[in-house]
């Protein structure tokens, strides 16, 4: 049972609850959008070959009918499971579209992961029937669909994808007539956590928890009908499906979609979005690639000249297509305070958002144009927000928040404290504005054998500002010092095949530990870089589909070689050697 709380720890900048409004949900907007703009563009979607199609709203009702018709025809019991595995793409929204509509609740499905996921969320959501999509690496993940569940084959689907092609329920079914509607307590969707701590756990989220969400959200983001945004982080995460998803049937704003990794740059281009947001990896990736071409030193020398400088801003950002972007957000975890400094000085202020998966990611965000690196920012309007006294644990309470776990009652009694305040799970402090900072995990605590606990978030923020580490972990726990172990990017990776260039990496990152070790206290100072050359992925379960990297397995994998590492008395250490 947690302590009283001291009324100086609660934040929030409104605590009356206010439910949203019957208009405000999903399906009402969708058909106001149908009512009032039929022929405005909603949704610009690449086919392949560098062509693209545009999708008016008059269009994605058209399919969307047609697809709940058919689903009602099936003649499933009302609120059953519909379950979604497909890359990004209008489709994937139709389909969510069609399920609402229908009666029935979606259940989307990350589509990178493995076979046996797949199977443990489609037995455990009782899934009734699957759409199957645009996917990579289908032939791994087929094996995870039960034999006998119906499917629908979208387009863009892989060839070998079972079940009934959408086209042709397109041209079977006539549409659903009338404007069917669910109330803001129903069910909208499970959207099953990626679990970094453990099996996934589907949260269930309402037509009004999502509604709230976005309208607390949009107050403080300021997106509006002008907006542009590009699709591609993907739609089972909670960004992706409030921001994108609910933001779009809000404001009315246009979709573009991203084809594939490798097109992403001409994706970006033909998008020019005015609303991007992305996880610290890719904005890493960013910079990275700015300063391949353009090394720090001359970026700053030309930064500093007036005139030049703005030049330059521009033509950076053109390059990177965020010339047009107005609001640029990251978020899913920390922002490095110096890579929000670095894209400052570029004139791309990123808003950093807090959330997740069980309050529709909607709790904090720094204010546009105000950038508070290294915080969070304050609560959104109707958020309110709380430390717990003894670990410093975050907990906060909104409507946005979860009707609870799927078939899991104890796990989701465990999900909130005995006032009825969720668990984030997270630690943080306030500073004198009322900005949260995120001080890392609770879990993710570790002591050191002196006794010292090691907080890994902060550290590895800064490790991960080296241009050739993709990714981190701080660990150690029972060691004397701690120690990183560093995942490198691929071009880094090449580079190791030359003998001269590896030396000249492994000499850049001994300076790199030295300048942060200088900066930590005593018992956080890293005894040792461990390079690892190995990519670290989803197939191999080491991170999740959202790019956070599953601590507890990257130790389960390396733990047992620490003691030797450390014991080289070496700056820098290879883990193949």
């Amino acid at each position: 049972m947690n302590a009283p709380l001291a009324p100086e720890s609660v934040m929030s900048v409104h605590t009356q609850f206010v439910e949203a409004p019957p208009e405000a949900l999903a399906l009402q907007r969708l058909y106001h959008w149908e009512r009032t703009q039929p022929q405005r563009v909603a949704f610009v979607q690449p086919v392949g070959n560098g062509e693209v199609r545009e999708f008016t709203w008059a269009e994605v009702l058209q399919q969307t009918r047609r697809i709940a018709t058919h689903l009602q025809q099936r003649g499933f019991e009302p609120g059953s499971k519909i379950a979604i595995l497909a890359k990004n793409c209008v489709w994937w929204l139709m389909a969510d579209y069609a399920i609402w509509m229908a009666g029935h609740v979606s259940v989307p499905l990350y589509p990178t992961l493995a076979a046996d996921t797949i199977g443990q969320i489609l037995s455990h959501s009782e899934a009734r029937l699957l759409f199957i999509g645009k996917l990579d690496n289908f032939d791994a993940m087929a094996p995870g669909i039960p034999a006998g569940l119906p499917c629908v084959s979208m387009p863009l689907a892989p060839e070998r994808a079972r079940g009934e092609r959408w086209d042709a329920l397109l041209a079977a079914c006539a549409p659903l007539a009338g404007e069917p509607l669910r109330e803001p307590g129903e069910l909208c969707t499970l959207m099953y956590t990626s679990g970094t701590t453990g099996a996934p756990k589907g949260v269930m989220h309402s037509f009004g928890n999502f509604a709230w969400a976005i309208s607390s959200g949009l107050r403080r983001l300021e997106i509006d009908h002008r907006a542009r945004m590009l699709s591609y982080l993907p739609l089972s995460h909670v960004a992706e499906r409030t921001l994108l998803e609910h933001g779009q049937l809000a404001t009315g704003m246009r979709v573009y979609f991203a084809e594939r990794p490798e097109t992403f740059t001409a994706d970006l281009q033909r998008a020019r979005p005015t609303c991007f947001f992305s996880v610290p990896r890719l904005w890493v990736k960013f910079q990275q690639g700015v300063l391949a071409r353009m090394p720090q030193a001359k970026l700053d020398r030309l930064l500093r000249i007036p005139l030049v400088g703005q030049l330059v801003r521009k033509k950076v950002l053109a390059a990177l297509g965020l010339d047009k972007c107005r609001v640029a957000a990251g978020g899913a975890a920390p922002m490095p305070p110096e890579l929000l400094r670095w894209y400052e000085r570029l004139g791309l202020s990123i808003v950093e958002v807090y959330g997740m998966t069980e309050n529709c990611g909607v709790s904090h965000a720094t204010v546009v144009g105000l950038p508070q690196p290294g915080t969070v920012g304050i609560p959104y309007e109707g958020v309110e927000s709380r430390l717990d006294p003894l670990d410093g644990e975050i907990q906060m309470r909104s409507p946005a928040v979860m009707q609870g776990y799927f078939k899991e009652p104890e796990l989701t009694r465990e999900a909130f404290t005995e006032d009825g305040w969720l668990h984030t799970g997270d630690k943080g402090q306030y500073d004198e504005q009322g900005n949260l900072r995120i001080t890392g995990r609770v879990k993710d605590l570790f002591k050191t054998s002196k006794g010292k606990y090691v907080a890994p978030a902060p550290i590895e923020d800064k490790l991960v500002m080296h241009p050739a580490v993709e990714a981190c972990c701080v660990s150690g726990a029972s060691l004397g010092q701690p120690l990183a172990l560093l995942m490198l990017n691929a071009d880094a990776v090449a580079k190791c095949a030359d003998t001269a260039l590896r030396m000249e990496l492994a000499a850049s990152l001994a300076e790199h530990l030295q300048a942060i070790n200088q900066r930590l206290d005593p018992h956080e100072q890293l005894a040792c870089l461990v390079i690892v050359t190995e990519a670290w992925t989803v197939d191999n379960g080491l991170i999740t589909p959202t790019f956070k990297i599953k601590r507890n397995r990257v130790e389960t994998l390396y733990a047992h070689h620490y003691e030797s590492w450390t014991g080289r008395g070496q700056a820098v250490v290879w883990a193949q050697d």
